[in-house]
Protein backbone atom coordinates (compact mmCIF):
# COMPACT_ATOMS: atom_id res chain seq x y z
CA UNK A 1 0.00 0.00 0.00
CA UNK A 2 1.39 3.17 -0.99
CA UNK A 3 1.85 6.24 1.61
CA UNK A 4 0.24 9.32 0.25
CA UNK A 5 1.83 12.34 -0.89
CA UNK A 6 0.32 15.52 -0.91
CA UNK A 7 1.64 17.78 -3.85
CA UNK A 8 -0.88 20.62 -2.81
CA UNK A 9 -3.95 22.01 -0.98
CA UNK A 10 -5.20 24.35 -1.32
CA UNK A 11 -7.55 26.53 1.52
CA UNK A 12 -10.59 28.04 -0.54
CA UNK A 13 -14.07 29.81 0.16
CA UNK A 14 -16.91 27.41 -0.99
CA UNK A 15 -19.19 30.56 -2.33
CA UNK A 16 -16.70 31.92 -4.54
CA UNK A 17 -13.87 29.29 -4.70
CA UNK A 18 -11.51 31.70 -4.23
CA UNK A 19 -7.87 30.40 -2.97
CA UNK A 20 -7.63 31.91 0.37
CA UNK A 21 -4.06 30.32 0.76
CA UNK A 22 -1.40 27.52 -0.28
CA UNK A 23 -1.54 24.83 2.58
CA UNK A 24 2.11 23.91 3.56
CA UNK A 25 3.08 20.26 4.93
CA UNK A 26 2.38 21.40 8.32
CA UNK A 27 -0.98 21.89 7.50
CA UNK A 28 -1.75 18.14 6.56
CA UNK A 29 -1.37 17.31 10.14
CA UNK A 30 -4.08 19.30 11.51
CA UNK A 31 -7.21 17.34 12.35
CA UNK A 32 -9.85 17.01 10.07
CA UNK A 33 -12.67 18.65 12.29
CA UNK A 34 -10.94 22.14 10.38
CA UNK A 35 -13.37 21.85 8.22
CA UNK A 36 -16.13 21.63 10.71
CA UNK A 37 -14.96 24.82 12.66
CA UNK A 38 -14.23 26.25 9.32
CA UNK A 39 -17.67 25.10 7.63
CA UNK A 40 -17.48 27.80 4.63
CA UNK A 41 -14.02 26.49 3.54
CA UNK A 42 -12.87 23.77 1.62
CA UNK A 43 -9.99 21.99 0.28
CA UNK A 44 -8.58 21.03 -3.13
CA UNK A 45 -5.82 18.68 -2.83
CA UNK A 46 -3.41 17.26 -5.44
CA UNK A 47 -1.66 13.67 -5.26
CA UNK A 48 -0.17 11.82 -7.54
CA UNK A 49 -1.24 8.63 -5.92
CA UNK A 50 -5.07 9.87 -6.76
CA UNK A 51 -3.71 10.79 -9.90
CA UNK A 52 -2.61 6.78 -10.49
CA UNK A 53 -6.05 5.43 -9.68
CA UNK A 54 -7.98 7.82 -11.83
CA UNK A 55 -9.11 10.36 -9.49
CA UNK A 56 -8.91 14.04 -10.38
CA UNK A 57 -9.92 17.20 -8.86
CA UNK A 58 -10.34 16.01 -5.11
CA UNK A 59 -11.79 18.26 -2.84
CA UNK A 60 -12.44 18.11 0.87
CA UNK A 61 -15.38 19.81 2.99
CA UNK A 62 -17.93 19.75 5.16
CA UNK A 63 -21.58 19.63 3.87
CA UNK A 64 -23.95 22.60 5.00
CA UNK A 65 -26.61 20.44 5.22
CA UNK A 66 -26.14 17.03 7.14
CA UNK A 67 -22.65 18.78 8.91
CA UNK A 68 -20.71 15.10 7.07
CA UNK A 69 -17.44 15.09 5.73
CA UNK A 70 -17.41 15.07 1.98
CA UNK A 71 -14.80 14.36 -0.41
CA UNK A 72 -16.40 15.41 -3.79
CA UNK A 73 -14.23 13.80 -6.86
CA UNK A 74 -14.33 13.08 -10.72
CA UNK A 75 -13.14 9.36 -11.15
CA UNK A 76 -12.17 8.60 -14.84
CA UNK A 77 -14.10 5.55 -16.06
CA UNK A 78 -16.55 3.78 -18.11
CA UNK A 79 -20.16 4.33 -18.38
CA UNK A 80 -20.88 1.13 -17.88
CA UNK A 81 -19.00 0.82 -14.32
CA UNK A 82 -21.68 2.73 -12.96
CA UNK A 83 -23.33 -0.03 -10.76
CA UNK A 84 -19.74 -1.40 -9.75
CA UNK A 85 -18.86 2.02 -8.44
CA UNK A 86 -22.39 2.36 -6.71
CA UNK A 87 -22.21 -0.80 -4.70
CA UNK A 88 -18.72 -1.05 -3.53
CA UNK A 89 -18.75 2.64 -2.27
CA UNK A 90 -22.65 2.08 -0.57
CA UNK A 91 -20.59 -1.16 1.08
CA UNK A 92 -17.61 1.17 2.46
CA UNK A 93 -20.24 3.76 3.73
CA UNK A 94 -21.67 1.01 5.78
CA UNK A 95 -24.74 2.15 3.85
CA UNK A 96 -24.84 5.89 5.57
CA UNK A 97 -25.45 8.16 2.39
CA UNK A 98 -26.66 11.26 3.54
CA UNK A 99 -25.09 13.16 0.70
CA UNK A 100 -23.55 10.58 -1.33
CA UNK A 101 -24.21 11.19 -5.10
CA UNK A 102 -22.95 9.78 -8.18
CA UNK A 103 -23.43 10.94 -11.85
CA UNK A 104 -21.48 10.52 -14.91
CA UNK A 105 -20.67 13.27 -17.30
CA UNK A 106 -20.75 11.77 -20.60
CA UNK A 107 -18.98 14.84 -22.13
CA UNK A 108 -16.28 14.39 -19.65
CA UNK A 109 -15.77 10.71 -19.65
CA UNK A 110 -15.96 10.67 -15.88
CA UNK A 111 -18.02 9.87 -12.77
CA UNK A 112 -18.65 12.92 -10.25
CA UNK A 113 -18.90 11.92 -6.58
CA UNK A 114 -19.70 13.57 -3.63
CA UNK A 115 -19.20 10.83 -0.79
CA UNK A 116 -19.28 11.16 3.04
CA UNK A 117 -16.24 9.48 3.92
CA UNK A 118 -16.97 10.32 7.59
CA UNK A 119 -19.23 6.92 7.23
CA UNK A 120 -16.18 5.24 6.63
CA UNK A 121 -14.64 2.46 8.71
CA UNK A 122 -11.30 4.46 10.84
CA UNK A 123 -12.42 7.57 10.17
CA UNK A 124 -12.27 9.74 13.59
CA UNK A 125 -12.36 13.75 13.65
CA UNK A 126 -9.47 13.78 15.40
CA UNK A 127 -7.28 12.32 13.03
CA UNK A 128 -5.47 14.42 10.57
CA UNK A 129 -5.96 15.73 7.61
CA UNK A 130 -3.35 13.93 5.84
CA UNK A 131 -4.78 10.79 8.05
CA UNK A 132 -7.99 11.12 6.48
CA UNK A 133 -6.83 11.44 2.78
CA UNK A 134 -4.91 8.16 3.55
CA UNK A 135 -8.08 6.39 4.33
CA UNK A 136 -9.91 7.70 1.77
CA UNK A 137 -7.35 6.72 -0.98
CA UNK A 138 -6.90 3.27 0.52
CA UNK A 139 -10.68 2.99 -0.27
CA UNK A 140 -10.59 4.63 -3.30
CA UNK A 141 -7.69 2.76 -4.52
CA UNK A 142 -9.24 -0.88 -3.23
CA UNK A 143 -11.96 0.55 -6.13
CA UNK A 144 -9.39 0.76 -9.02
CA UNK A 145 -8.06 -2.71 -8.09
CA UNK A 146 -11.45 -4.02 -8.59
CA UNK A 147 -12.52 -1.89 -11.14
CA UNK A 148 -9.25 -3.16 -12.94
CA UNK A 149 -10.02 -6.95 -12.49
CA UNK A 150 -14.03 -6.56 -13.33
Amino acid sequence: MSTITIKTIEVCVKETEEIVRTADERFSHEPISYLKSNIAEFLFVESPEFDEIQVDSLALEVDDIFKTYMALFGLRGKKKEGELIRTFIEEKLQHNLNGFSISFSDNEGFWELNVPFDSLNGFDEAMSIKDALQLLYVVLDDLHKMRANS
